[in-house]
Order: structure tokens, then sequence, then C-alpha cells
């Protein structure tokens, strides 16, 4: 089976995970088609054959016999064990190696899941649970206090440079605007070290392309919804 792009990947137009490896392909200038999915697709078979966890984002590599990986932060590990030999966005050292996979690791386990939960809980559940969403809001305050707490001593998590640890914390911190904490929220003043972090990360092109192209998708998805109200 021949493809126009050396990777597929599966995602959603808006759902943040996806975009973490959209970053990261960017940034290391690898050629790849998106195939979009809504929520419903996500878990039907054409899908599932390939992560039968049936979420997203899924990435096949056609230039190594179509290998399927499942789990963003794997999926980002892969591309730069096997894709930045120059450590664009990686690093050498062994210790900084695991220091890598251990900032990639609290992501995944930290700031995904309760930035994740806050903006359920505010958008989508159909009940609407005020100490539930203060819960998970404080977590997020307090996972933004770690990275403070670490970005107070250098300006980037591992090796003193952008690495894809840092690129990994992209996308939900910028959607901490009234999407995930309040709208009187001021990212600046209650965590500045980490606000002046994320400012370097989202300059980044492979970043910036990546925020421009899912806004457009947001945009698209507005209008969409705003037609099919008034038809």
């Amino acid at each position: 089976m021949s493809h126009s792009k050396q990777f597929t990947l599966f995602s959603h137009k808006t759902g943040p995970n996806g975009w973490k490896v959209v970053f990261v392909l960017n940034t290391l200038g690898l050629e790849y088609e998106t195939v979009y999915l809504n929520f419903e697709e996500v878990k039907q078979p054409a899908h599932t054959q390939y992560n039968p966890n049936g979420r997203i984002p899924t990435l096949i590599d056609h230039a190594n016999g179509d290998l399927v990986i499942w789990e963003s932060c794997a999926i980002i590990l892969y591309l730069i064990e096997r894709y930045d030999p120059e450590h664009k966005i990686s690093v050498s050292d062994p210790n900084e190696k695991t220091q890598l996979v251990q900032w990639l690791f609290f992501q995944a386990s930290g700031q995904g899941p309760y930035f994740g939960q806050v903006a359920y809980f505010k958008k989508l559940h159909p009940e609407k649970l005020p100490s539930v969403i203060v819960r998970y809001q404080d977590e997020t305050r307090r996972i933004l206090g770690v990275l403070e707490s670490v970005l107070k001593q250098r300006p980037f998590l591992v090796g003193g440079k952008m690495t894809a640890a840092d690129i990994s914390f992209a996308i939900y911190n910028n959607l901490l605007y009234g999407k995930i904490l309040d709208e009187g929220f001021n990212f600046e003043k209650e965590f500045p070290c980490t606000f002046v972090w994320h400012q370097k990360i989202i300059a980044l092109e492979g970043v910036k392309a990546g925020l421009s192209e899912r806004q457009r998708m947001v945009e698209e998805e507005e209008k969409n919804l705003i037609a099919a109200s008034s038809a």
C-alpha cells in the first residue's frame, strides 16, 4: 500500500492530545497526513484495528513497516528517538534522557488528566458540579506550581534547551484561559516563570503552525454549529 506521506496520524480537530504529536512532527520536519475522527469514530473498528484503546492520537509510520504507535507521549518518544539524530528537540546524555521521559510521564499522568477533567466538567458534563470543578482547578494550579518551582531555576525542563518535554505541555497550557481556569486567571502574574517558558514554546515555528491550524479548525467547527442551529 502506497502513501503520499510518511506518517498517517489519526486525531481529532480540537482534542488536545493529537496536537502534541503535530507540534513534534512539524518541528522535526516530518511529512504526515492527518485523518480527523469524531468522538464516535475513534471507537469504530476502522480505528480500533490500530488502537484497541479507542482514543486518539494514533500514528502509523509507513517507512517502518507500518508500525503503529498510540498514546501521545509514547508517539513523541518514538519520533525523537528515531527521527531526531541531531537532537534538535531531544538530548543525548543518558541521565537527561531519563529526565525527559520523566517530564513526559508527568505531562501524561498529571497535566493532561487534571486539565482535561476541568474542561469536561465545565463544558460537557450534563450536571453542573461546582465542587468537582474546583477540585480539578486546584489540581491544575498545583501542576502549574510544580512547573513554576522548576522553571524558577532554569529556562527549560531538560538539558538547558527546548525539548519535546517542553513542547508536550504547550497545548493544555494554551487552553488555560476560560476553558480550564476562569476568565480572571492571570497566567503571567500567578506563574511568571511558567508563563515566559510557555511563550517561548508557542513561538516555536512547528508549534505556531500547529496552533494556527487548530484555531482554523475551531472556527470552522463553530461556523458549522451556527449553521446547523439556524437551519
